[in-house]
């Protein structure tokens, strides 16, 4: 029988169908495991690694494919650039690495602000916190700018990579009220969550640090005991993917994930294939089958993709573009005949807007209005 909704899920083989993340302690080496890891899955014409805002990082890391991201205006420009150019310049593109994504939000902000002050001008405000009524209802605005952007180059087959900072926290468990230590992002809980809720694999990056006690050759003068002190025997760089102690803050959708690896690029592809691999196994279809499965999907994507292009280029909104097309239209307006006018308030219409002062007004629509000048 066939109907309208409802049916079995089938697992992708594609590691880079998965929203993935790593997050850890700065300098621990996860720009580069992920650069690695890109490299090795996509090539160097598969993946970008954006160095965003203040990260500065990509310097440092000998062939890393990056580019660098200072603002929103930026970052917005870079989407759109890589989707009306996918068939040709970004052809082989899979993947963007975000480093980091602490920083990603931190250039958004402004960007939020400047939105609520538009839509808003007799209620300017200069602050995220006050920004859309306050109560943290702008922090929700840059998850969702963010995130917009996101799934618009995952629209073209462009997925993602998150990579962010982690420090030790204090969390109140929702269900107890009970306080507990956790290594966590270092961003405010409420952007982390906004995007780790969208995350099938978050992966942290941590040093496992052998610790242990010897003598310093010198005795406590009222106990008389041997004094000791802790020193670091060994240490290694590893990335957690599961904790039975809920100290780490790491997450996978997959039943079947190791619980954690060593920091390497080899042994993270391993980890989630196998992952992948082991809930794949439970279904039907073989690997093989759904490998050709997944090719002819993106085959048939193609046209899907090039419909999506040409009406996202229908409906761009250029706002420096759009500054100059919309005085123009005011400065002629009040001259035109009432047929124009009229023709006007249609093209207005179709493209869902009915002040020039709306947000998002359709840069072509504008276009077509200026041509209809007199």
């Amino acid at each position: 029988m066939s109907r309208k909704y409802g049916k079995k899920v089938e697992i992708k083989i594609n590691p880079l169908a998965y929203n993935i993340g790593l997050i850890g302690e700065s300098g621990i080496g996860k720009s580069t495991t992920i650069k690695e890891f890109c490299e090795k899955l996509v090539g160097d014409d598969g993946y970008i690694m954006l160095d965003i805002g203040k990260e500065d990082g990509h310097k440092a890391i000998n062939g890393i494919v990056s580019a660098e991201i200072p603002d929103w205006d930026t970052f917005s420009d870079f989407v759109d650039d890589v989707i009306e150019n996918k068939a040709t310049d970004y052809k082989n593109l899979k993947v963007i690495g975000l480093d980091t994504y602490d920083q990603l939000v931190e250039i958004a902000e402004p960007e939020v602000v400047r939105m609520h002050n538009r839509a808003n001008p007799d209620k300017r405000v200069d602050s995220i916190n006050a920004a859309f009524g306050g109560f943290g209802k702008g922090m929700d605005k840059v998850s969702e700018i963010i995130l917009d952007k996101l799934w618009e180059l995952k629209k073209v087959g462009v997925s993602f990579i998150m990579i962010g900072h982690v420090k030790n926290k204090e969390i109140d468990d929702a269900a107890t009220g009970e306080s507990y230590s956790i290594l966590t992002t270092n961003m405010s809980q409420k952007y982390f969550n906004a995007i780790k809720t969208k995350l099938d694999f978050l992966g942290v990056a941590y040093v496992d640090r052998k610790i242990v006690k010897e003598k310093t050759g010198k005795k406590n003068i009222a106990t008389k005991q041997d004094i000791v002190k802790s020193k670091v025997a060994e240490e290694s760089r590893r990335i957690s993917f599961r904790d039975d102690n809920y100290s780490i803050d790491s997450k996978s959708r997959f039943a079947d994930i190791v619980d954690n690896i060593p920091m390497d690029s080899d042994a993270l592809i391993k980890a989630i294939n196998d992952a992948i691999m082991a809930e794949h196994s439970k279904g039907e279809k073989t690997v093989d089958e759904s490998k050709k499965e997944e090719a002819k999907e993106a085959k048939n994507k193609e046209k899907e993709v090039e419909k999506y292009i040409e009406n996202r280029k229908a409906t761009k909104v250029d706002e420096v573009v759009n500054a100059k097309l919309i005085s123009e239209i005011q400065d002629k307006f009040s001259v035109q005949s009432k047929e124009v006018k009229n023709s006007i308030k249609i093209v207005m219409a179709d493209n869902g807007f009915s002040s020039f002062r709306d947000e998002d007004i359709p840069t072509q629509a504008l276009k077509k209005i200026v041509s209809m000048l007199k």
